[in-house]
C-alpha cells in the first residue's frame, strides 16, 4: 500500500514525513524503520496488513493507569522501529527487518482487528509491541472504525512522531504512552540513536490536542537515573503536560544490546518516585518491579489509597465521580469510575 506522509524528490527519491528522522530515501531503499520502502519513487508501507503480534491485555499493561482502569485493550503490534535503542525490549519484532528484510505477520484488515476488539470485550485497541507510528497507515484505518463504534484508540509510543502525523491521528487517538528514555540528548543519540528534542515537541502537541497523555521512564542503572536530569525530567512534565499527568518510572532488566548493566535497584525507583512527587507530580507510579505499594493510585490530597492494583491486577476502584470519595479532591483522567 502506498504510504502516507512523504513527498517525491529528484532522481525517484522520496522523503518521508512520518516520523522526526525525516528520511530522504533512494529508490529501491528503506527507511530507518526498514518497512517503509520507495518503490520507482512511490513510498510503500510493507506492514498495512501483516499483524505479528495480538493480545488482549489490561490497559494497566500499556502502562495506563488513569485510562478506564480495569478495561480490556486489543493490542496489535507488526515489525519495525524507527528507533535503535540498546535495551530494546521487544527487538525480536521490532528489529526483525534489520537482519534479512523480512516481514513476517499474519494477514489482517481493518475491519477484522475491530472486529476482534468487539468479540474480546474490548474498550479499547491499543497500538504497541513495536513502535505503532511505523505502520501508521493500518493504526489511522483502524482507528477510524473503531471510533465510529465507541472504541478508544492508544498509542504506546516512543514518541518519535512528527507534528504531521500527529495532526492526522489526532481526531481518532484518545490516550498515549510516550516514553521518554531519558532527559539526555546525548543518551538519545548514543543509546536510540535519536534525539531528546522531537520527543518533548510530541508530547507538548499531544497535550495541546487533547490527546490523555501517561509518561514511561525506563530507568537504566548508570545512564538515565542521575537524580538531577530526573529532576529537570520531572519539571518538564509538570510545567509542560501538567502536574496532573501520570508518569511511570519501570525497572531495566539487561536485554538485547545492553546486557552489561544490572537490574534497576528498587531504591532507585523509589528515590525516582520521590523526585516526582517533590516536583509537583499528583501521580507517579513503579513498574516492572511486582508487589510495590506504589503501583496503586493515591489521593494526592489526602493520601488514601483510590485503586488498588496487584501487577496488572484491579482490585479495588474507590473513585466516584472523578473525585476521592473520602476529601472529594478531583482525580484526573478518563473513565475513572
Amino acid at each position: 500500500m502506498e504510504a502516507l506522509l512523504y513527498e517525491p524528490l529528484k532522481e525517484n527519491s522520496v522523503q518521508c514525513h512520518l516520523c522526526s528522522h525525516q528520511c530522504v530515501i533512494k529508490d529501491g531503499r528503506r527507511g530507518i524503520c526498514n518497512v517503509r520502502e520507495n518503490q520507482n519513487g512511490k513510498l510503500e508501507t510493507l506492514v498495512y496488513d501483516k499483524i505479528i503480534a495480538s493480545h488482549i491485555d489490561p490497559i494497566e499493561k500499556k502502562p495506563l493507569y488513569h485510562f478506564y482502569p480495569g478495561t480490556l485493550a486489543y493490542s496489535i503490534g507488526t515489525v519495525g522501529c524507527n528507533l535503535k535503542c540498546r535495551f530494546c525490549q521487544n527487538a525480536d519484532i521490532a528489529h526483525m527487518p534489520d537482519y534479512n528484510g523480512r516481514i513476517a505477520g499474519k494477514y489482517f484488515t481493518p475491519e477484522e482487528i475491530v472486529d476482534e476488539a468487539i468479540k474480546g470485550n474490548c474498550k479499547s485497541i491499543a497500538y504497541t509491541y513495536n513502535e505503532p507510528t511505523v505502520f501508521f497507515e493500518l493504526a489511522l484505518a483502524c482507528a477510524k472504525l473503531a471510533h465510529d463504534k465507541n472504541i478508544k484508540n492508544v498509542f504506546v509510543s516512543n514518541g518519535y512522531l512528527s507534528g504531521k502525523a500527529i495532526d492526522m491521528l489526532s481526531p481518532f487517538l484518545d490516550a498515549a504512552n510516550v516514553d521518554l528514555k531519558a532527559f539526555s540528548d546525548d543518551f538519545y543519540k548514543k543509546m536510540c540513536s535519536a534525539r531528546l528534542a522531537p520527543v518533548l515537541e510530541a508530547l507538548k502537541k499531544m497535550k495541546a490536542m487533547d490527546i490523555f497523555v501517561e509518561v514511561t521512564t525506563l530507568l537504566i542503572p548508570g545512564l538515565n537515573d542521575d537524580p538531577e536530569e530526573l529532576k529537570d525530567l520531572a519539571a518538564f512534565i509538570v510545567n509542560e503536560l501538567g502536574s496532573e499527568t501520570p508518569w511511570h518510572v519501570s525497572r531495566f532488566y539487561p536485554t538485547y544490546k545492553l546486557t552489561d548493566r544490572p537490574p534497576t535497584p528498587v531504591e532507585t525507583l523509589l528515590n525516582a518516585r520521590d523526585i516526582g512527587i517533590t516536583a509537583g507530580l499528583k501521580y507517579v507510579y513503579t513498574g516492572n518491579v511486582a508487589g510495590e505499594n506504589s503501583e496503586n493510585t493515591f489521593c494526592y490530597s489526602c493520601g488514601r489509597i483510590l485503586i488498588d492494583r496487584r501487577g496488572y491486577h484491579v482490585s479495588e476502584n474507590k473513585i466516584i465521580d472523578n473525585k476521592c470519595p473520602n476529601c472529594g479532591a478531583p482525580i484526573h483522567g478518563i473513565g475513572l469510575s
